[in-house]
């Protein structure tokens, strides 16, 4: 089944001559001095954008930074406690069965002499 044929869809009233007023310009651009309804919107357009610039944009940025420094610093704490776990179950199968305080003592040792290295660099002064 063939479907009738549908005549051409136009914006506007047909004309057979030339146009007699000035040519149509698309755009943000085509503005009609007289025509304030659209000066208007366009000023709010613009506005409303600025203000958005100055406000919605840093703090969508400050919230990606908190977020994901959230995140990394999460990662960060599994990371560093998956460590110690994983260096105290080494030391313990170097030293063989039995001697897990070993292992203990010296992963605590090794964390106590880097708290205190970071210790003493945070107290210092600087020589002058």
């Amino acid at each position: 089944m063939t479907q009738p044929s549908r005549p051409p869809v136009t914006s506007g009233p047909v004309t057979s001559g030339p146009p007699t007023s000035r040519p149509v310009t698309s755009g943000p651009t085509a503005r009609d001095d007289g025509d304030w309804a659209i000066q208007a919107a366009d000023t709010i357009e613009r506005l409303v954008g600025k203000v958005r610039d100055k406000t919605s944009i840093p703090l969508v940025t400050v919230a990606r930074a908190l977020v994901f420094g959230l995140l990394a610093a999460v990662m960060a704490l599994v990371v560093a406690v998956l460590g110690s776990v994983m260096l105290v179950r080494l030391v313990d199968v170097l030293t063989g069965e039995g001697n897990v305080w070993i292992a203990h003592l010296a992963v605590g040792g090794l964390f106590t002499a880097l708290g205190a290295f970071l210790l003493r660099k945070a107290t210092t002064t600087p020589a002058r």
